[in-house]
C-alpha cells in the first residue's frame, strides 16, 4: 500500500476532502521523522512504537576486494508494532 492509497482510503472513511487529508498524513510524517531525529521514540498506544536502536560496531567484509571494512556504531529507526496489532494480524492474514 502506498501513501496516495493510504489517503485514498481516509478519504473514503471519513468524507474529509483530499488536500486536507493530504497535509494531515504528511505532517503526521514530518513529525515522526523531526521527534526521531532529535533522539525521541513515538509511542502510538494499540498501534505501535517507532523506536531508535543503536548497532554495536563490526567488522565487514569487502568481498570484490577481500578487505575488512570496520562499520562504525550507529543508531537507525525501527518499528515494534503493539500486542493488539499483532494479534488482529495473525487472525486475519493468510501465511503467503
Amino acid at each position: 500500500m502506498t501513501k496516495s492509497e493510504i489517503i485514498e482510503q481516509i478519504v473514503a472513511m471519513t468524507g474529509i476532502e483530499k488536500p486536507a487529508v493530504s497535509a494531515i498524513v504528511e505532517a503526521l510524517m514530518s513529525t515522526i521523522k523531526d521527534d526521531m531525529t532529535k533522539g525521541e521514540n513515538i509511542y502510538l498506544r494499540g498501534f505501535g512504537t517507532f523506536q531508535l536502536k543503536t548497532r554495536a560496531a563490526k567488522t565487514g567484509r569487502n568481498i570484490s576486494k577481500g578487505t575488512s571494512v570496520t562499520i562504525p556504531a550507529h543508531v537507525i529507526p525501527a518499528f515494534k508494532p503493539a500486542k493488539e496489532f499483532t494479534g488482529a494480524v495473525k487472525t486475519k492474514v493468510v501465511a503467503r
